[in-house]
């Protein structure tokens, strides 16, 4: 990640445990969950808009959803 501050920041929020259990594994930190625990209180929405969208009902499956998101990411060179 290029914002060192975000990434080197104790999290903080929902996202907290989850950044703690996952860095104990040893495991790579999805970079949005850095983004979200930042600033927790700043964040929740786009969070709770995002597992709207990707979760909520819809005539696509979670999973369709999750594949449409990372074929996007790569199209766009970004990883997913």
């Amino acid at each position: 990640m290029f914002l060192h501050e975000v990434e080197d920041a104790t999290p903080a929020g929902p996202y907290a445990p989850q950044i703690a259990k996952i860095r104990s594994a040893g495991h790579p930190i999805p970079q949005i969950m850095h983004l979200f625990a930042y600033k927790p209180d700043r964040t929740t929405a786009l969070s709770q808009f995002s597992q709207g969208v990707m979760r909520g009902p819809s005539p696509l499956s979670p999973g369709l959803r999750e594949l449409i998101a990372a074929f996007t990411s790569k199209r766009n060179d970004c990883p997913f």
